[in-house]
């Protein structure tokens, strides 16, 4: 048992230190990508996420983390899973509580990690599990789990604060009351 402990604690230093590493290289290259609402301006180090309604979201790689357009002034917690993973499915009503909980202070984001999932059957597991926060279905989603370490092991979260800064990770479920104290430490900073 205690095998098993220290190599669960050797893995999580691992992926924290990997979520953290701030070696990428910064770029102030920009292109404009016009889509059907908007124009955006776009860095070369952007990852470029796209939910299931066809709103795009830029993750922006910060000096300590990352921050997402749609979530501006809010925490952010990004949820990487997959439809057929049972642990995913049963974080989703804790995850759904918090967003309710939170609402304007918090945006949860659902990385699908599942590639060439047809936009309708993940619109048809949203409406199943009555989930009330944003998937991102899209080919971005692979290119942001390389980003922040390679995710390996699913369910996987990252926090992030209101201004883009990594607070914490959680591999595996969770307690949604652990999640919650960390928002609240988070909302106090």
């Amino acid at each position: 048992m205690k095998k098993v402990i220290y190599i669960l604690l050797i893995a999580t230093s691992l992926l924290i230190t990997a979520c953290s590493n701030s070696s990428d290289k910064k770029s102030n290259d920009k292109k404009q990508i016009t889509t059907k609402k908007e124009t955006l301006d776009i860095k070369s180090n952007d990852i470029l996420l796209k939910d299931t309604e066809g709103n795009i979201i830029t993750a922006t790689k910060t000096d300590k983390g990352y921050t997402f357009s749609n979530a501006k002034g809010k925490i952010v917690l990004i949820s990487f899973f997959a439809t057929w993973c049972p642990p995913c499915r049963a974080e989703i009503p804790h995850l759904n509580n918090l967003q309710e909980k939170y609402k304007g202070k918090l945006s949860i984001i659902g990385i699908l990690l599942e590639e060439n999932k047809d936009n309708d059957e993940v619109k048809k597991f949203i409406n199943y599990h009555a989930i009330n926060y944003t998937i991102s279905n899209c080919a971005g989603n692979q290119k942001l789990a390389g980003a922040v370490g390679g995710v390996r092991n699913i369910p996987y979260m990252i926090m992030y604060g209101k201004d883009g800064h990594y607070i914490t990770n959680y591999l595996g479920a969770v307690p949604e009351e652990m999640i919650d104290s960390d928002i609240e430490s988070a909302l106090k900073k």
